[in-house]
């Protein structure tokens, strides 16, 4: 995967609680990428093994749909610590990494 600031952004959303589900909503307001950016790239991660997916229970959704999460899987989490590793060393994601305090 291409490394952008995009995808910084969303993997250190998605590294700030790497063993937890996480909702594409809140990864958008967390990540600060637009959905139109955000579902492609967790569809390419899905795609090459490094999320799974489910759906929530419905007795979790109550009054709305039920909402898809992502996890991360053991190839995700390597592979994501692996960009952020590249993004530290990388002047272009200076801003990127400051902006999470990492």
């Amino acid at each position: 995967m291409r490394l952008t600031h995009s995808l910084v952004q969303v993997a250190l959303a998605l590294m700030d609680d790497p063993f937890e589900r996480h909702w594409g909503y809140d990864l958008s307001k967390r990540a600060h990428v637009r959905s139109g950016v955000l579902y492609p790239m967790l569809q390419r991660m899905l795609d090459d093994g490094w999320l799974a997916d489910g759906w929530e229970d419905q007795t979790e959704a109550r009054k709305r749909p039920p909402r898809r999460y992502y996890e991360l899987t053991d190839r995700g989490r390597r592979e994501l610590a692996g960009v952020l590793e590249t993004a530290r060393e990388d002047a272009r994601f200076t801003g990127v990494m400051g902006w999470a305090g990492a």
